[in-house]
């Protein structure tokens, strides 16, 4: 199926190009989303009538997303989930989570705009792509933790793993000096009962000195 582009789009061609593709991407992505016309002689011929008002219009909001590129990329944002001791999520960060998360942070990002290559299913940080604009793509962080202040430490370098070897280390000096603190009060019961011996062995010599005497 032949159909006229009325915007760039990825691996397929620029506005104005007329292009073969297979009927169901046409009709579900390329017509749908208004990308795209069917290669019409009359569709063709509308094309060129409007072409200089799309291409003004492409040129605008290629700016604007231009604009809102600089400001968003390299951006990280916190998605707070729930996950197992390993660090495997019950679940998965979708592409409406990215967007609602950059939203909040004052970005307008729609969930349509987000492609999340590699499914996310675990904690840490993970990049994902924003598509502005035809034209303009940029790449921000997802700091997917089980709460804010994990996220805090991961956004500091540390990985879900190390973190939790650091909470069994710390876990193993607490019980270390739990045992510690129980020996060296043993050590003193043993010492005061030691010491109680001596005196009353002592207190009992005196008291046979005195009956001989």
């Amino acid at each position: 199926m032949q159909v006229i582009l009325l915007e760039r789009v990825a691996k397929l061609g620029q506005m104005g190009d007329v292009v073969d593709v297979k009927p169901g991407y046409a009709r579900n992505f390329l017509l749908r989303q208004n990308k795209a016309l069917t290669a019409s002689k009359s569709n063709i011929a509308a094309f060129d009538e409007q072409k200089a008002q799309l291409e003004a219009r492409n040129l605008e909001t290629r700016k604007e997303a231009e604009a809102l590129g600089e400001k968003l990329d390299g951006q990280q944002f916190v998605v707070i989930r729930s996950a197992s001791d390993g660090g495997n999520l019950y679940g998965s960060v979708t592409p409406r989570d990215a967007a609602d998360a950059a939203t909040e942070a004052g970005f307008t990002v729609d969930r349509k705009q987000v492609l999340i290559r590699i499914p996310i299913k675990a904690l840490g940080l993970h990049e994902v792509e924003v598509n502005l604009h035809p034209e303009v793509d940029v790449k921000i962080k997802l700091n997917v933790a089980r709460s804010p202040e994990e996220a805090e430490l991961q956004a500091s370098g540390k990985s879900i793993q190390e973190l939790a070897a650091e909470e069994e280390a710390e876990a193993e000096f607490e019980i270390a000096e739990l045992f510690d603190d129980i020996g060296t009060a043993a050590s003193d019961d043993d010492a005061l009962a030691e010491a109680a011996g001596v005196d009353g062995a002592a207190a009992e010599s005196d008291e046979d000195d005195a009956s001989k005497a």
